[in-house]
């Protein structure tokens, strides 16, 4: 499914409105895109639809955060894989312990697939051939496509309004 998105906003109300309700303990959200194209934009968006702990931040120089919920639901795991060099470091961090009980989201998340057979694919791309459009407040609209792939995702729709 694919998602034209106009601003931060938006973005945060597709993870919260689209995916969220959707995920459940040990998934495995992977989130590709250029920097600033807004992966932690949507992971904020769906930190807060899960009711956890923030502020949800960019986790780049301190490569993984923990984000444990309010509300007696899943732990967020929040990755940035984008200064992992091999799969190895990605298995160094252990992720593997806390996957079934947390949902976890890997930005740069492509060397992550590894993980589990089950996982979400969200790509983000800018509508413009990747060009920052500086008329818009947010650089133009973004392209969001959401593939699930596994046994767990079949038959799960992603479809309505962001």
């Amino acid at each position: 499914m694919t998602f034209v998105i106009a601003d931060a906003d938006a973005m945060r109300a597709l993870a919260q409105q689209v995916v969220a309700p959707r995920v459940r303990p040990g998934d495995l959200l992977l989130l590709t895109g250029d920097l600033g194209a807004g992966k932690t934009t949507f992971t904020q968006g769906l930190g807060e639809a899960l009711g956890v702990r923030g502020p949800i931040a960019s986790p780049t120089f301190i490569i993984a955060r923990t984000h444990p919920s309010l509300v007696d639901g899943p732990a967020l795991i929040h990755v940035d894989a984008y200064r992992l060099a091999s799969l190895a470091e990605l298995d160094d961090l252990d992720l593997d312990a806390t996957l079934e009980d947390s949902v976890t989201v890997v930005e740069w998340g492509d060397s992550a697939a590894a993980l589990s057979d089950d996982r979400l694919h969200v790509t983000i791309s800018r509508a413009r051939g990747g060009v920052i459009d500086p008329t818009t407040p947010d650089g133009g609209d973004r392209l969001v496509t959401i593939e699930g792939h596994g046994a767990r995702w079949d038959g799960v729709e992603f479809g309505g309004d962001a």
